[in-house]
C-alpha cells in the first residue's frame, strides 16, 4: 500500500524531515510503497476561503500544493510531522492543511481523504515541549478529512510518534516513530482486508 510522509518544517534537513523519513522507511522495510514531501521552500499560497474549489473541484491557485494533493490523492496511509512552534503546528503546515479544503469541497461531495489511515508526529526541544498539542492539531486535520487515525500504538499509546531534541539522538523517540509506523503497517492491513 501508499504511504506519503509530510514534514511541516520550514528546514529541508531538519528533525522533522528525519524522523518523517525513519517511520517511511519502516513502512518500506515492510513492503510498503513510500513518499516524501517536504514543505520547505514549497511556494504555497494561504487559502483565501473563496470557495471555488466547491465548484470546480480545484483551487484557484496553480502553486506547489498541486505536487501535495496528487500525493495525498495517491496514498492510503498518511503521516504527518511537524516541529513544534508555540505548542502548535508550523505556518507551512497550517497553511497546507488550509489548502486541503479542495479534498473536501462541500458536505455533499465524497470526501478524498475519506477512509484512509493518518498518523502524526511532533518534534519538541523538551519532553514536554508541546508535542501533544502539536499532534492534536494534526489529528484534528486529519479527522475533518474523515480520516481513520492511529497512535504510536503499544507498548506507548499516546497520541502519535514524539521526538526532543537531536531525532537521530533520541532513542525513546525513534522507537516511538518505529511503533507509529508498525500501527501504520496494521491498520492498513486492516483497511485492506474490509
Amino acid at each position: 500500500m501508499n504511504v506519503l510522509g509530510i514534514s511541516g518544517s520550514p528546514r529541508p534537513d531538519g528533525n522533522t524531515a528525519f524522523a518523517v523519513r525513519h517511520a517511511l522507511a519502516v513502512l518500506a522495510g515492510s513492503g510498503h510503497a513510500t513518499r516524501f514531501i517536504s514543505l520547505a521552500g514549497k511556494d504555497i499560497h494561504p487559502c483565501i476561503g473563496c470557495w471555488q474549489c466547491s465548484s470546480d473541484r480545484a483551487c484557484r491557485y496553480d502553486d506547489d500544493m498541486n505536487e501535495v494533493l496528487e500525493a495525498m490523492r495517491w496514498c492510503e496511509g498518511l503521516i504527518v510531522g511537524s516541529p513544534v512552534y508555540f505548542g502548535l503546528v508550523t505556518g507551512q503546515l497550517k497553511t497546507m492543511m488550509d489548502r486541503c479544503v479542495v479534498l473536501r469541497p462541500s458536505y455533499e461531495a465524497v470526501m478524498e481523504m475519506s477512509g484512509k489511515v493518518g498518523g502524526a508526529l511532533a518534534c519538541g526541544g523538551f519532553r514536554n515541549g508541546g508535542q501533544e498539542t502539536t499532534l492534536q492539531n494534526i489529528q484534528t486535520f486529519l479527522l475533518q478529512q474523515n480520516m481513520r487515525i492511529i497512535n504510536d500504538g503499544p507498548g506507548f499509546s499516546h497520541s502519535g510518534a514524539t521526538v526532543v531534541g537531536e531525532a537521530r539522538g533520541d532513542e525513546l523517540g525513534l522507537r516511538t516513530l518505529e511503533n507509529l509506523a508498525a500501527n501504520m503497517a496494521n491498520a492498513l492491513a486492516r483497511r485492506h482486508e474490509d
